[in-house]
């Protein structure tokens, strides 16, 4: 039984807390580790931390700071196979959907390594007689993160890398379901040379997220997780007169065309639903057929029964648990809400368990047809390995359907035609587009840009956005005089 420590001003330390968090292991709910829930004074202590080692990290030189993330790329990499397998055990992950959590953070860390470069200023000589104007990229301060249980390395990894590598220090509250994998995050962030507070990991609940949302020291918060907590968040934060950007729901939709390439529709359509569970934002939830291509979801039955999840280790295993039995329960009666609203469960997962494992929080590939837009699997995000099955006569309609929904995550289309998919693409209301590409997560020199009620704030996760989120721009305009100094004082804004 491990008990999870707590990391302030370098140092990991066992929680003088007296209330703890069971940790469980998905695939058979044995307890694995307990999370503290830190106490005030060690939430203060790691924000003062943080804020002490402000004063000395924004002055060191983005070339330096550079070269740290550097360090801790080569690191992750080194550490890839052991992170991937604490992140397995703790969310039920299979090993290779795990360490695929990892690389997508890698990535990022990779990016914040080009810091020089993103944080360069503009310059402007002569702007009028003898004035320069010029911009320097400065850092925030102390920023905060508070990250879900879905992917407990790569949602960090967005976070303080590229907060830090900006020349912030940072307190990160990761998921209280899976913290460990987080915790050897920041070991090798410690090994790769950090210097004391820059890096700061407290654990707990909505009390201790309250505390960084209401602390005047921290500047900017980060969140990922559900549309209630994200509102919440976002709203508490921005009346603290803080920044904000808070990732929330999705409902995501793929619409197929008649022309597209039915076999790599089959096989994208079952990956990108219930791969990982469903526990993904940018799962794709609904399929959107238009008008023959109905005919092929006759063809996913076979598929997804061909689909087993297993326990991480197992090469064969498609996917793994659900994370909790909370969220099985959650997920068992979406289903059978669809069933009751006179859905058509083609392929029914809610009665799956592996033998040997049956204590797990188990749910089989589930596949339902006839979805209207009235009904509560349709309306809700389900984050489980449901595929919901629609149908309208043209791409209009398809478009009319995910335009009306109030998410704006990420959406798709597969077509072989480029006026359709070109139309879709400037016409969707969605942040994140793919065109035969399912699941359109954007690398790290791009940004994650959902929309409406996917997002909250301005400025969006990773890539030049996130640079522009953990910054301030300050411009100088500058004269100096030369020998004619002209008589008398200037009573205008002309700066000439």
């Amino acid at each position: 039984m491990q008990n999870v420590p707590l990391l302030i001003n370098g140092e990991f330390v066992r929680s003088s807390s007296t209330q703890f968090i069971d940790v469980t292991n998905p695939v058979n709910s044995e307890v694995i580790a307990q999370t503290p829930v830190a106490t005030d004074a060690e939430m203060q202590q790691a924000i003062a931390s943080a804020k002490e080692a402000f004063e000395t990290w924004k002055k060191v030189p983005v070339t330096e700071r550079s070269r740290l993330m550097m360090r801790y790329q080569a690191l992750l990499k080194e550490n890839i196979d052991e992170i991937g397998k604490i992140l397995s055990q703790e969310t039920g992950k299979t090993f290779a959907d795990a360490k695929g959590d990892v690389w997508r953070g890698i990535e990022v860390v990779e990016q914040a390594i080009n810091m020089p470069s993103l944080m360069m200023g503009e310059t402007v000589e002569n702007v009028a007689r003898s004035i320069d104007t010029y911009s320097y990229v400065q850092p925030l301060g102390v920023c905060t993160g508070i990250t879900p249980f879905n992917f407990p390395a790569m949602i960090p990894l967005w976070m303080f890398p590229m907060a830090v590598a900006a020349g912030n220090t940072f307190v990160l509250k990761p998921s209280e379901q899976d913290p460990l994998t987080p915790m050897k995050l920041a070991e090798l962030f410690q090994q790769a040379g950090a210097p004391k507070g820059v890096l700061n990991v407290v654990h707990g609940g909505r009390e201790q997220v309250d505390t960084l949302l209401e602390h005047p020291d921290i500047k900017a918060v980060s969140f990922v997780g559900s549309v209630p907590v994200g509102q919440y968040i976002y709203q508490t934060a921005t009346k603290h007169m803080k920044r904000a950007q808070c990732f929330a729901g999705a409902k995501n939709h793929t619409v197929i065309m008649p022309d597209a390439n039915k076999a790599q529709v089959i096989n994208n359509l079952v990956g990108a639903s219930v791969g990982a569970a469903g526990q993904r934002c940018m799962a794709i939830s609904v399929a959107v057929f238009v008008g023959s291509s109905k005919e092929w979801v006759e063809e996913l039955i076979p598929k997804f029964k061909e689909v087993t999840p297993g326990v991480w280790d197992d090469e064969n295993a498609a996917f793994g648990p659900l994370i909790s039995a909370q969220a099985k329960e959650r997920v068992l009666n979406f289903i059978q809400s669809g069933k009751d609203q006179g859905a058509k469960c083609l392929v029914d997962g809610s009665g799956f368990e592996l033998p040997g494992y049956e204590k797990g929080n188990w749910v089989g590939p589930t596949l339902f047809d006839g979805v209207t837009k009235d009904m509560t699997i349709y309306q809700e995000e389900i984050f489980g390995p449901v595929l919901c099955c629609m149908h309208v006569d043209t791409l209009d309609e398809a478009l009319e359907l995910i335009n009306a929904n109030e998410y704006g995550n990420g959406t798709s289309i597969f077509t072989g035609s480029g006026a359709a998919a070109r139309k879709f693409q400037t016409e969707v209301e969605v942040g994140q587009v793919g065109i035969n590409v399912p699941i359109p997560v954007p690398l790290p020199f791009f940004s994650f840009t959902g929309w409406k009620k996917s997002f909250y704030g301005d400025l969006h996760a990773y890539g030049k956005q996130a640079v522009r989120f953990y910054s301030e721009t300050k411009t100088v305009t500058a004269r100096w005089f030369e020998d004619d100094i002209p008589s008398g004082p200037n009573m205008t804004i002309n700066l000439s």
